[in-house]
């Protein structure tokens, strides 16, 4: 059963993918025509493979299911290559200086999409991504955020991606929170200390990595709370808060003060 204030969810679900500025040498007409056959190849309907914003339509559906799974379905990478074939991948090669910046374009706009409420076609450009430069870590982290917003999805498949980005990125910041919110949701199901002591220990390197990071401070009230030390609870929410409004959870904070009353009594 979901914790207070968590809803069952295993994410703070806030992205950041456009903390960065990528200069690319290719033109913005270049690289639409670029997604344009992408999406061909890949069997996506023409309104899908628009690289706009603001297309609110109907989530589209590829042919093909592997192409609709995290990391194609297990595939390895070079059978992922022959499933999206060479045509695609040379085109890449012409538009983009070198693959990883590719994989960057593509994972961007995966979060894009995955705004626009397109999961599919999300999934599309994150496997892409992944496909042109597995050490990117950000296909693994909105391939998982993916899976955490589906109901039927366990806990084990959004924690296999959350690692296997850590696997490339071990400090980064944003998905160390996700391994802490994962363990987290492990803990509410099964009250096993272990599980306590994982999420402390992800969110602790969270916040040595950017001690900014609102949602770790807010993972970190979570910890707390669960420890009885309901004072560090409210330490951390109020630091999360500092750094960031959003990061606030409500439900949470009442369940807070049904233990302990606000110390700065900004809450009631």
């Amino acid at each position: 059963m979901p914790g207070p204030g968590r809803a069952g969810s295993f994410f703070p679900l806030t992205f950041n993918p456009f903390a960065r500025v990528f200069s690319w040498l290719t033109s913005r007409a270049q690289r639409g025509a670029l997604l344009l056959l992408l999406g061909a190849a890949l069997g996506l309907p023409a309104h899908a493979q628009r690289a706009g914003k603001g297309s609110k339509g109907t989530p589209p559906v590829a042919t093909g299911p592997q192409r609709l799974q995290p990391l194609y379905g297990g595939l390895t990478p070079a059978q992922a290559q022959q499933l999206v074939g060479p045509a695609v991948l040379a085109d890449v090669d012409r538009s983009f200086p070198s693959r990883p910046e590719a994989s960057k374009f593509f994972s961007t706009k995966g979060y894009e999409y995955l705004q626009e409420n397109q999961p599919d076609t999300a999934i599309v450009r994150f496997n892409l991504a992944w496909l042109l430069d597995p050490k990117n870590p950000d296909p693994y982290r909105g391939l998982a955020v993916i899976l955490s917003q589906r109901p039927t999805t366990p806990p084990e498949a959004v924690q296999a991606l959350v690692l296997q980005g850590l696997a490339v990125a071990p400090n980064n910041p944003l998905l160390l929170t996700d391994a802490a919110n994962t363990a987290l949701g492990r803990y509410e199901q099964t009250k096993k200390k272990k599980e306590l002591l994982q999420a402390s220990d992800y969110t602790q390197r969270a916040l040595l990595a950017d001690s900014s990071n609102a949602n770790a401070w807010q993972a970190q009230a979570h910890i707390r709370y669960y420890q009885e030390n309901y004072a560090a609870a409210w330490q951390a929410l109020h630091k999360g808060q500092n750094l960031s409004l959003a990061s606030l959870d409500f439900q949470f904070i009442s369940e807070l003060i049904a233990k302990m009353p606000d110390p700065q009594g900004k809450f009631h």
